[in-house]
């Protein structure tokens, strides 16, 4: 039974290890909510283990530097781990096992973010090529400027014909638009169009459980039954969560705001009769509060 929870002050003496994620939850892109500042102050002071699992296609250290402009303190956080940075090791590490020869890479990159070359730094091993037909393998970070889901079919029928394997660097579907606050999609649409269409993927993020593993090495002998996962998404937050078997708790004002956006309890009827989420949350709470 899912239960409606005001803040996490009801369930703070339950767990021991609070797993967040980042958009939607600590912050709007721009800058840290003040509920989600206090409520990790709160937390970290009463001797709480935190933990930053997010989909973002940055790299690990990106996204540590980043957390003090949106007002939190990094050394809060006993790990920050992102996809981006799971996908980089991968690549670097591990490329071998997907096949020999996987030199030549067709990156998918927004040019006018500021990380979107930086990711390539120390994958020296690799040819860059702007043509899908000469690559060996797709690296999926961030959409392409202007491109809609749909103008990506002729690019992703040519990576199946060359059997190409996508590693996916952002597995979420769809994020919120700084500027105007509405859903725009990510990668994770485009990996499950082309794994839809017979294509290979590879996504280490949420929801897969690698993320997880990864991210509590720091723990000596995790209590799962005292470790809670909060973020906003159904498909990845609480999938993942599920995965991983912790409990969970939904953010509902994030992407799926509009399922409760007459009330909670109409959005948790929704989620119950849905037949589009397998898993279900643990507790629903507006925002990371305490």
């Amino acid at each position: 039974m899912i239960k409606v929870i005001n803040n996490i002050s009801e369930i703070i003496d339950l767990y021991d290890v609070f797993i967040l994620d980042q958009w939607g939850v600590m912050h709007d892109g721009n800058k840290g909510y003040n509920h989600a500042i206090e409520a990790i102050d709160k937390l970290f002071n009463a001797n709480k283990k935190l933990i930053i699992i997010s989909n973002s296609s940055k790299r690990k250290l990106s996204s540590t530097c980043r957390l003090k402009s949106l007002g939190f303190n990094k050394n809060h956080f006993i790990e920050v781990m992102t996809s981006g940075e799971m996908v980089w090791q991968e690549l670097k590490n591990s490329i071998q096992n997907y096949g020999s020869n996987l030199n030549n890479c067709f990156h998918i990159f927004d040019e006018s973010k500021e990380d979107g070359l930086e990711f390539r730094d120390g994958l020296d091993n690799f040819s860059f090529v702007s043509d899908i037909c000469e690559a060996n393998f797709i690296l999926a970070c961030t959409p392409f400027q202007n491109m809609k889901p749909i103008d990506y079919i002729p690019i992703l029928k040519s990576a199946l014909d060359h059997n190409l394997i996508m590693f996916c660097a952002n597995p979420d579907y769809i994020t919120i638009e700084k500027n105007n606050m509405k859903n725009i999609f990510c990668m994770g649409t485009i990996a499950d169009l082309y794994k839809n269409m017979g294509g290979e993927v590879v996504i280490l993020g949420k929801p897969s459980k690698e993320i997880y593993i990864e991210s509590i090495k720091k723990i000596n002998e995790l209590d799962k039954t005292k470790t809670i996962a909060i973020g906003d998404s159904i498909d990845h937050d609480i999938f993942g969560a599920s995965n991983f078997d912790i409990d969970s708790v939904l953010i509902s004002s994030g992407i799926h705001n509009e399922l409760f956006k007459n009330s909670i309890e109409i959005g948790l009827n929704n989620i119950i009769s849905s037949n589009t989420w397998d898993c279900k949350p643990t507790y629903i709470c507006t925002k990371f509060s305490i």
